[in-house]
């Protein structure tokens, strides 16, 4: 069965993490995805780490399978009129480079619209072009510390800090490809195209205010932003006598059977924790009295202990654990994949499942410019145009083997 985006083409102008990530989303779901990358070294991914090859690092043949990559060197003529002609072919064009660099290289959305009028158009930028920060550069760790994720730390722990994981470039690329979906169905029922703005500082705010709003989400406001229950310092996973436990009563029902399975069933009927509202109120009270009492059993006594009352509780695992839980083995999350070039590889399965248009790894992440030739034959060049463009440079990359 086909991906629900089979048969839409996206041409593919992103590097790093928050592009490729949304692009890898959209070609799982089956779109043809055309990674274009300049030369001459392409994505700076390819160089994330140890490798055997050079340009394809784990990382990158993680995130860049299911898309054909095609090297051009844009400040050419001869570059910029084969993307013009890829553009024509294509459902979507995302970007992620700062408007006015894709300006100077002619590829404006007003430009390429002229090229093809009904096209999605996306761009990928640190900052919503209409606010003052428009032309400031943006990277992962910068949204981070400037949308309040990081002074989250500093309330939580006394300093700011960065979460560890590039996580501002995921969001971003999660919401790009649930906006690329979006705009692709709205052309379906009214044939138009339409620009598409996803910008990572407004992305992570919105994100973090789902639930920091808190109390602050009236006028005048009730109380001060942040959620009391993420912002105590007593929040954490808590040491047992022979490793760390999340244990998460959360219900009413939750905490009078943890307080059971604790043998302390007399604090159900402290006032202090007799429903959400008033443990919300006494939160660092409740998780200091949680730290005491899961200290005293095992990390195997409490998971069975709560699995038989039915209270949330994971054991704390390192990636190493994470990488042979297993769970992840029954639901086969990590696979292995013959790569033509690289060998036995490792990739994630994609998570979300479809009854009827199942995601799918249909290829292998490209050397770069691999499928260039490939592409442009498809597009009407013949071999002496083709010859051309490599000889002049205006297009790099290895031929498919």
């Amino acid at each position: 069965m086909a991906g629900a985006l089979d048969g839409y083409r996206v041409v593919d102008i992103t590097s790093i993490l928050s592009g490729p990530y949304g692009t890898q989303l959209l070609g799982d779901a089956g779109a043809d995805i055309i990674k274009v990358e300049a030369p001459p070294k392409g994505d700076s991914t390819r160089y994330l780490g140890g490798m055997r090859s050079p340009g394809m690092s784990g990382p990158f043949i993680n995130m860049n399978r299911n898309k054909r990559s095609i090297a051009l060197d844009l400040k050419q003529d001869s570059a910029k009129q084969a993307l013009s002609k890829l553009i024509e072919t294509a459902d979507v064009l995302v970007h992620n480079m700062r408007p006015q660099a894709i300006d100077r290289l002619g590829f404006s959305y007003d430009a390429v619209r002229t090229i093809k009028p009904d096209i999605i158009y996306c761009g990928c930028y640190g900052f919503s072009q209409q606010g003052r920060y428009k032309d400031k550069p943006a990277y992962d760790d910068l949204i981070q510390a400037c949308s309040g994720l990081a002074g989250l730390f500093q309330t939580i722990q006394g300093e700011p800090k960065f979460a560890p994981t590039v996580m501002v470039d995921k969001l971003t690329g999660l919401m790009m490809s649930q906006a690329v979906a979006t705009a692709l169905l709205h052309r379906e029922r009214t044939g138009q195209g339409q620009f598409v703005e996803v910008p990572m500082f407004e992305t992570m705010v919105s994100f973090l205010m789902v639930e920091h709003i808190y109390e602050h989400g009236f006028e005048p406001p009730l109380g001060p932003l942040g959620y009391k229950r993420l912002t105590t310092p007593m929040r954490r996973p808590f040491r047992c006598r022979d490793g760390y436990v999340t244990v998460l009563p959360y219900t009413d029902r939750h905490w009078r059977e943890f307080f059971r399975i604790a043998d302390r069933p007399e604090l159900a009927d402290d006032p202090r924790f007799a429903d959400h509202t008033t443990r919300n109120e006494h939160i660092h009270a409740i998780y200091a009295l949680l730290e005491e009492l899961v200290a005293q059993k095992t990390v195997a006594e409490w998971m069975e202990l709560c699995e038989v009352a039915q209270i949330p509780a994971m054991p704390v695992l390192d990636l190493d654990d994470v990488f042979t839980d297993p769970h992840l083995a029954d639901v086969e999350m990590f696979q292995r994949h013959d790569h033509p070039t690289e060998g036995k590889v490792v990739v994630t399965k994609p998570p979300v499942s479809y009854s009827e248009t199942p995601n799918s790894i249909r290829r292998q992440a490209p050397r770069l410019g691999q499928n260039g030739a490939e592409i442009l034959a498809a597009l009407g060049y013949d071999q002496d145009a083709i010859t051309a463009m490599q000889a002049s440079g205006a297009l790099a990359g290895e031929a498919e083997s």
